[in-house]
């Protein structure tokens, strides 16, 4: 398969997967949108208000990056997981693996999907944001280029949870008890500076965490880890994840079987 019809493969995946999740806004867009709004009115208005500033900012403030970095992950993940899951389903995923498709595009295919629909609901979400919190946008370019590559690595993500499930119960086990408490514990509705010095060394072990932070740091200009690590360790990750993505395929994890 030459160069010009793998790229037209990939736009047809691609094309597929963002009219998939469009069709069905109502499920999909709206509500991590109402679902942001809720947090800002119980966590940013009425806790928030009890509460000093944090880093020099208002409450508001700054849980406003944490709460649009937890719609975009989300939502990449389970935009993935749930479209690959129901191609092994409906067992029309075979048909491109046995094709001389490459393995790399079936996976930027769904990957890409995701990455659609996480942007997509991440700006949706920041224009709900607007209307709570006073956003500053200092660096604008470390903004989207988080938002992307966090999209891209829990895109991912969901992708080898698709690989792995063997039924539509495995597809919510791992954002149920692994996904969401690292979201909490990432730093959305705290600094880690206001941790104990042993739970702080904890925390870093969290690798949600130094995504929110440089998504914090784009926007608002403060951070508790350093960005330039935070961009090291979101690559790693991504590098790691479509090595083990293509090597599940090749070996027809969760398909052949």
């Amino acid at each position: 398969m030459n160069i010009s019809d793998q790229y037209i493969a990939l736009q047809t995946i691609l094309l597929k997967e963002t009219l998939r999740f469009l069709r069905i806004w109502i499920q999909t867009i709206l509500p991590p949108t109402i679902t942001t709004a809720l947090y800002f009115i119980i966590f940013g208005k009425l806790i928030g208000a009890q509460l000093g500033p944090v880093e020099g900012l208002s409450y508001t403030q700054y849980i406003a990056p944490g709460l649009i970095m937890m719609a975009v992950i989300t939502n990449a993940y389970s935009n993935v997981v749930s479209s690959f899951f129901s191609s092994k389903f409906q067992r029309h995923i075979e048909e491109m693996l046995v094709s001389p498709l490459p393995n790399a595009i079936i996976v930027l295919g769904f990957v890409g999907g995701g990455v659609a629909r996480g942007l997509t609901v991440g700006i949706v979400v920041t224009a709900v944001s607007l209307f709570f919190a006073d956003l500053h946008w200092q660096r604008p370019f470390i903004t989207f280029a988080v938002m992307v590559l966090t999209s891209m690595l829990f895109a991912l993500g969901g992708l080898i949870n698709g690989i792995f499930a063997k039924s539509f119960d495995d597809i919510s086990i791992i954002p149920t008890f692994v996904l969401t408490p690292l979201i909490y514990l990432g730093g959305i509705f705290y600094s880690i500076r206001m941790l104990s010095p042993f739970w702080q060394e904890v925390s870093l072990f969290n690798p949600i965490l130094y995504m929110i932070n440089a998504f914090r740091f784009g926007i608002l200009g403060v951070s508790d880890i350093d960005v330039g690590v935070a961009f090291a360790i979101i690559l790693l990750f991504i590098v790691a994840l479509f090595g083990y993505s293509l090597w599940l395929l090749r070996r027809g994890t969760g398909i052949r079987n």
